[in-house]
């Protein structure tokens, strides 16, 4: 039997009853930055999507909704496990929570856009990129709370500065969603054959009528469907900024 090395010392006896009745708390802080990773791949593969419209971001988007599940299910069970916590308990669930919405809303934007048969456009585009930047400073903020909480209100600031571009882009967007004649001049091919897909509904009418009535109830469909979208990139950006206010709760009670 190969003997023991002595150059490598045992917990003393009272060290082990120690680790039995109070167990080491488990690494929170490594749990959230896991969620935070997670949430900026699939705020990245957003971006690409709604860059390129290819079918496959959208899955890498979807694959990393259901990654960020699993991690939210995994950190929820180990916190309902632990005896003790680096910060407040209510705080860690809020934190798990929040941040994984952020994955939620960007799933619901891809899977509704291919529903609805709804393209990307330059509006969806930058409001990917702003959800990307906030990602990227809630992942930030939480890996400061370790070592230097009190930074970390500056990376939450900015979770909230990119749900307020978001917002302009938003009202941007549904302004020119509403206009028109901004219809009439940017038309594309797929719009063209939603709107004439719509006459069988005026069969009754004479030609020249239809014609205007079909250019008109395209117009109004693509409205519903393309303000449905919009609107959960703005949802998408509330999270972020929600996510930011639970990393700012947190940061008031350690700093």
């Amino acid at each position: 039997m190969a003997e023991r090395d002595a150059s490598v010392e045992r917990p003393s006896f009272l060290a082990r009853i120690v680790e039995r009745v109070l167990p080491r708390a488990p690494d929170f802080y490594a749990l959230l930055n896991a969620q935070c990773d997670v949430v900026v791949a699939g705020s990245d593969a957003l971006v690409a999507y709604m860059a390129s419209g290819d079918p496959a971001h959208a899955e890498r988007v979807r694959a990393l909704e259901h990654e960020g599940d699993a991690l939210k299910r995994k950190n929820l069970d180990v916190l309902y496990r632990s005896f003790s916590t680096p910060l407040d308990r209510e705080d860690i669930f809020q934190a798990i929570v929040a941040i994984d919405d952020v994955l939620n809303y960007a799933k619901a934007t891809v899977t509704e856009m291919e529903v609805l048969h709804v393209p990307p456009d330059e509006h969806t585009r930058a409001m990917a990129e702003l959800m990307a930047v906030g990602a990227r400073a809630l992942a930030t903020g939480f890996k400061r709370l370790r070592d230097d909480p009190a930074s970390a209100e500056r990376d939450a600031e900015a979770a909230h500065k990119s749900e307020r571009n978001t917002e302009r882009i938003y009202r941007q967007a549904i302004a020119e969603l509403f206009d028109a004649e901004h219809y009439l001049t940017t038309l594309t091919a797929p719009q063209r054959e939603t709107a004439a897909e719509m006459k069988v509904l005026l069969e009754p009418h004479a030609r020249g009528d239809a014609e205007g009535v079909q250019t008109a109830v395209g117009f109004v469909v693509e409205i519903l469907k393309r303000r449905e979208v919009y609107r959960h990139m703005s949802n998408a950006a509330d999270r972020v900024a929600h996510a930011g206010d639970v990393l700012r709760d947190i940061v008031a009670k350690i700093a």
